[in-house]
């Protein structure tokens, strides 16, 4: 096998991108617990992103179809998901990127919503975003961490339909 991963087997993609979740999923679970850098209601959306799309690209690798309509519906499947997280991931660095004094006043936790609220105010208070969210509280190579999220879901996306669209 080449080591280029875009000539290698479907399955082959499909586990390195579901192993690339779950390497992203790890490092969120570290700086939270080790780093001690505790995630917003975006962050955590962004969590729940990655899962959908490493159990997308997980079933992709275990199914293996040899058709190239199952391998197009992971690719969609893959993309759907990514899209959702480049979604949450973009509204989260714009929240980051407004200025101090247009930034929304911090509100309740997540946990607290989801007890005092039905699931769509939940969602509704969550996506218009608070200061909590819009906190820079780690960065490298001077972005911050939903800005690196949004470029791997970016490129997972990518290689997704990639892999899922390719000639074999």
């Amino acid at each position: 096998m080449s080591f280029n991963p875009f000539a290698w087997p479907f399955r082959a993609q499909y586990l390195l991108g579901a192993l690339l979740c779950a390497a992203l999923l790890g490092y969120a679970l570290y700086a939270q617990h080790v780093m001690f850098l505790d995630p917003c209601p975006l962050c955590i959306f962004q969590r729940v992103a990655f899962m959908v799309l490493g159990a997308v690209f997980l079933l992709g690798a275990i199914h293996g179809p040899k058709s190239a309509g199952g391998r197009r519906a992971y690719g969609v499947l893959a993309a759907l998901a990514a899209a959702g997280g480049m979604a949450v991931a973009g509204r989260h660095v714009w929240l980051q990127s407004l200025p101090a004094d247009e930034v929304p006043a911090c509100g309740p936790g997540l946990e607290y919503m989801l007890e005092a609220f039905p699931l769509r105010e939940v969602l509704v208070r969550v996506f218009s975003g608070s200061g909590e969210c819009a906190e820079v509280d780690w960065t490298f190579l001077g972005l911050s961490m939903p800005a690196w999220t949004l470029i791997w879901f970016m490129a997972l996306g990518t290689a997704a339909l990639w892999a899922g669209f390719r000639r074999r």
